[in-house]
C-alpha cells in the first residue's frame, strides 16, 4: 500500500481557520458530494448520536437532521472558525479525527465527507471504529488519486514541487476499514467536476475552501511570471466549452463495525 505525507495537523488546522470566511462562497462541489453521501444512507434511522466528523460551516447538519429527526447531532471539527460559522444551533466541538474526544461505543452513524483526506487514514478509520456502536454505520467520503489531476499536468515540468496532494485508492481505502475492523464494506466512485473561466479563479477556489495545505514539498516561494505563464498555456490545452475543469475523483464508503 502506497504511503501517504499528510502536512502536519496545525498548518491544516490553520489553513481552515483562514478559509472559514470563504468556504461556503467556493463549496459548490462539496455540497454536492454531501447531497449523494446523504441518499446513499440507510432507510432506518439512527436510535440516537450521529457524528458529522469534519463538519466544516455545517452544511451537511441540514442533510442529517431531515433524514434523521431523532438523532442527536454532534458536529466536530479541527477548526474553531469554521464551528462558529455553523448557523443552526448544535452541538459543538472541536476535535481531531485521528484522537477524538468522544468515549468508546457512543456513536449510532459516523458521518464524514472531505475530511479524512487530511488525516492519516488508518488512524481516522481506527477512530470511527473505536467510537460506534456494534450496530452502528460508517458513512465516509473522501478523495481519490485521480483528483486534481488536472493541475498535475500543467504544472508537469515546469518545476518539481508538489502541487496536489496524493490520495489513496478505492482499493486502500477498503483495506485499510476492512484493518479497523469494519465489515460489509462497501465502495463507490465516482468524479465530479468544476469549470473556472481562468487559472487564477480556479486557484484562488481552491485556497477558499482550504484544500491548498500541502505539507513537505510544497512551493514556499513565489513563482516567477514566465513559470506561471507555462501553466497557464498547459492548462489551457485542458479547456471545455464550460472552462478550465478540476476534477474531483470521489470514494464513497459504507461500512458497519
Amino acid at each position: 500500500m502506497s504511503c501517504m505525507t499528510r502536512p502536519p495537523r496545525a498548518r491544516v488546522r490553520q489553513s481552515f481557520e483562514r478559509a472559514a470566511a470563504t468556504y461556503d462562497a467556493a463549496a459548490g462541489v462539496q455540497r454536492l458530494i454531501c447531497d449523494r453521501l446523504a441518499a446513499a444512507l440507510p432507510a432506518c434511522a439512527p436510535g440516537g448520536r450521529i457524528l458529522d466528523a469534519g463538519c466544516g460551516t455545517g452544511y451537511a447538519r441540514g442533510l442529517l437532521q431531515q433524514r434523521f429527526p431523532t438523532g442527536e447531532i454532534i458536529a466536530l471539527d479541527l477548526s474553531t472558525a469554521m464551528l462558529q460559522r455553523i448557523a443552526a444551533p448544535c452541538r459543538r466541538l472541536a476535535g481531531d479525527l485521528e484522537q477524538l474526544p468522544l468515549t468508546g461505543n457512543c456513536i449510532d452513524l459516523y458521518w464524514s465527507s472531505l475530511a479524512v483526506q487530511w488525516c492519516n487514514l488508518a488512524q481516522a478509520l481506527g477512530e470511527a471504529r473505536r467510537v460506534l456502536r456494534g450496530d452502528g454505520h460508517l458513512a465516509l467520503a473522501s478523495l481519490g488519486p485521480a483528483t486534481f489531476h488536472e493541475l498535475r499536468t500543467a504544472f508537469d515540468g515546469v518545476d518539481a514541487h508538489r502541487h496536489t496532494l496524493s490520495f489513496h485508492s478505492t482499493d486502500e481505502v477498503a483495506t485499510l476499514a476492512r484493518a479497523a475492523g469494519f465489515s460489509a464494506v462497501n465502495i463507490e466512485n465516482h468524479r465530479e467536476t468544476a469549470f473556472y473561466p481562468d487559472l487564477r479563479s480556479l486557484l484562488l477556489a481552491v485556497k477558499a475552501v482550504g484544500a491548498n495545505q500541502l505539507g513537505a514539498g510544497r512551493r514556499t516561494g513565489l513563482m516567477s511570471r514566465s513559470a506561471l505563464a507555462r501553466v497557464e498555456a498547459a492548462y489551457e490545452n485542458l479547456r471545455q466549452p464550460a472552462g478550465l475543469p478540476l476534477s474531483y475523483d470521489i470514494i464513497h464508503l459504507h461500512a458497519q463495525p
